[in-house]
């Protein structure tokens, strides 16, 4: 089966209500690895390798660095900054990926950045 890393700190990605499933680059009938935060994400990429598919959202409420002098949550920006980096330091492709934030700005970001790396890896 194959594996989807969901990366969204309130969205619950099996409630059916939501239907957070149509956001997965790779299906519904998937094994759904569910993380919350930047340490989160990392951690289970570093341990587990690459899933089949990620989903990302913009705004996550736990992990927060400093800037200005104020806590800042890193984001799924932030997420897909080093997943990038990830992939360029080990040679690999990203996996499949979707992105279900509501914030527009931070959801154009992602894509941008995500976008880019494919482009360049062709």
């Amino acid at each position: 089966m194959k594996k989807l890393l969901w990366l969204d700190d309130i969205r619950d990605p099996m409630d059916k209500c939501l239907n957070c499933l149509d956001h997965s680059p790779i299906g519904k009938d998937v094994e759904v690895h569910w993380v919350k935060s930047y340490k989160e994400f990392v951690s289970w990429i570093e341990k587990n390798g690459l899933p089949d598919g990620i989903c990302f959202d913009h705004d996550l409420g736990n992990d927060g660095k400093v800037k200005n002098k104020k806590k800042v949550p890193k984001s799924g920006l932030d997420c897909a900054d080093w997943l990038v980096e990830y992939c360029e330091k080990n040679q690999l492709n990203l996996p499949s990926w979707g992105i279900q934030s509501m914030d527009i700005v931070g959801k154009l970001n992602i894509q941008s950045i995500l976008d880019t790396y494919e482009r360049k890896k062709k």
